[in-house]
């Protein structure tokens, strides 16, 4: 079944209370949608698609006590289940798993990585190394290193998650593909992708 991006805000806005952090988690899927949808327009990619990606990219993060943490492993296979236990298709389901990792490397997320035992870390590292990102994937992995609840520059973003998170011994690694992410993009599009989002000046 697929997922439109009015339902999938829909899904995210059903897990909403006036906990500031919840508050703040659905702003950011907002932001990622809302900001992964205009590259996609742009690049003559599904928008709609690209939205809803976005917007439920982060939804297992409700299922998790602690939401101000990154719970990398558990809000990637909460998200999963949850979405595949509604009936969409995998191919929405996935994003909750694939969103963290960035070039099919489990270690490379900007965080760490504690847990490396069960059936939960062995069914995430396997299906983030076997499965080939396509362009959709690869668009909200930029995006939510672009936005916290609004749109910023990669590099400001990357200080925000260095502060909130700390350095671990793959930060370098994981900032320099997040750096050559975007430049992906740029080469598709043709142009700087700040361009499509002048509210960038406004939030540095």
């Amino acid at each position: 079944m697929k997922l439109s991006s009015n339902e999938a805000i829909s899904l995210i806005k059903a897990h909403e209370n006036s906990h500031a952090e919840r508050v703040y988690l659905i702003e950011h899927q907002l932001a990622v949608g809302n900001a992964a949808g205009r590259i996609a327009k742009a690049l003559g990619m599904d928008e709609d698609k690209a939205k809803a990606l976005g917007y439920i990219h982060d939804i297992g993060k409700v299922f998790c006590e602690d939401v101000k943490r990154n719970r990398g492993l558990a809000h990637g296979i909460r998200g999963y289940e949850y979405i595949r236990s509604l009936g969409y298709d995998e191919e929405y389901a996935r994003i909750c798993i694939l969103h963290s990792y960035l070039n099919n490397d489990i270690d490379c997320l900007s965080g760490d990585i504690t847990d490396r035992n069960g059936e939960a870390f062995e069914f995430q590292y396997n299906y983030v190394t076997n499965h080939p990102y396509d362009d959709y994937e690869k668009l909200i992995n930029l995006c939510d290193l672009m936005c916290t609840n609004k749109i910023l520059t990669v590099d400001k973003r990357m200080m925000d998650l260095l502060i909130r998170h700390g350095v671990f011994k793959t930060t370098h690694y994981h900032i320099l593909e997040t750096m050559k992410l975007k430049e992906y993009f740029d080469q598709k599009l043709g142009y700087n992708l700040y361009n499509l989002f002048p509210e960038v000046k406004e939030n540095l």
